[in-house]
């Protein structure tokens, strides 16, 4: 009789919980980036939210970046990620980094999250403009990545090409490392302001960052229309007295086109209601906004990311 009454208490135990959302079958795997970057500080704070307001267990794991998460999730080894704008309509369309693979569009989005700045760090007072980088040692990111497009892309528009530098391709932390030791002259690191790397490097040594604007980013935004004008602001980095101007582009959370509308709804909200306390924990929440999430997309929106924002006054695509 004792163990009957055992058993009878475990089960109502547990489905109190799951009606007051205490629990939930759901787990998902989130691709972020390098540990030394925006993406995997920022995402463990969101999957932390995730987790316990929608009631959804959301693991943070440490990736390649953008194309690595795209490609993750194709494959089943994650169900969330936040990646680049840009990097998302290559993969949608088959093009640039995503030619040999194809189309991929496995993935919907759930909303924009904050600018990803082009950020041109050096440490060389030689260096004043893009155009300054030919024959110099310059770090651009790993081939076919995010980090890479955008590099060649802000190099062309300054009538630069690849072949015009000493190309390494190296993380957003080796990149770092390799400044500091001398073994390059600048490096091309793209995420939100401040960066860690950049936080850690600017804390020890001279280091500063070059402008991306005038004609250099109004060429580029003419030719990538997902390129948009951006500055960052005077003492985002120790020693930098001034604001400075250069481009960016979008950091996207996005999911699994198998992912259940009521819980991509849930993970939506979880993100979305919680603005200011996502905010109190890492400084990119200041940039969370419903605009922001829906504004200048490159691909569709999953159904339950769609539903939220309908019920907010917002439509968008979900083709």
């Amino acid at each position: 009789m004792k163990k009957v009454i055992a058993l009878a208490l475990c089960l109502i135990m547990a489905l109190s919980l799951v009606a007051c959302g205490g629990a939930s079958a759901t787990k998902m795997t989130m691709g972020t980036g390098g540990p030394s970057g925006t993406y995997y500080a920022y995402g463990g704070v969101l999957s932390k939210y995730m987790t316990d307001k929608a009631g959804i267990a959301v693991n943070p794991v440490s990736t390649d970046g953008s194309k690595a998460n795209i490609v993750g999730i194709d494959f089943g080894d994650y169900q969330l990620a936040t990646v680049q704008s840009d990097v998302m309509a290559y993969a949608w369309n088959g093009e640039r980094s995503f030619e040999e693979e194809g189309s991929i569009q496995s993935f919907r989005v759930i909303g924009g999250l904050y600018a990803e700045a082009v950020q041109l760090i050096t440490m060389d007072a030689n260096i004043k403009s893009v155009a300054d980088l030919k024959g110099k040692s310059v770090s651009i990111g790993a081939p076919g990545s995010g980090v890479y497009f955008n590099a060649v892309d802000v190099l062309a528009a300054a009538g630069l090409t690849v072949d015009d530098i000493n190309a390494q391709y190296q993380s957003f932390g080796d990149s770092a490392d390799a400044l500091k030791d001398g073994k390059i002259d600048a490096a091309f690191i793209v995420a939100g302001a401040p960066t860690p790397a950049i936080t850690e490097l600017a804390t020890s040594a001279d280091a500063y960052l070059v402008p991306i604007d005038g004609e250099i980013a109004e060429k580029l935004m003419a030719d990538c229309p997902f390129y948009t004008v951006y500055e960052i602001p005077a003492e985002t980095y120790k020693g930098q007295t001034e604001a400075v101007k250069t481009v960016t582009v979008k950091a996207t959370m996005i999911v699994s086109a198998d992912a259940s509308e009521e819980d991509v709804y849930n993970l939506t909200a979880a993100i979305f209601d919680n603005i200011d306390a996502i905010t109190k924990e890492h400084a990119k929440g200041a940039e969370l906004s419903l605009e922001n999430a829906t504004d200048g997309m490159t691909a569709p929106f999953h159904a339950g990311a769609a539903k939220y924002f309908q019920e907010k006054g917002i439509e968008v695509e979900t083709n």
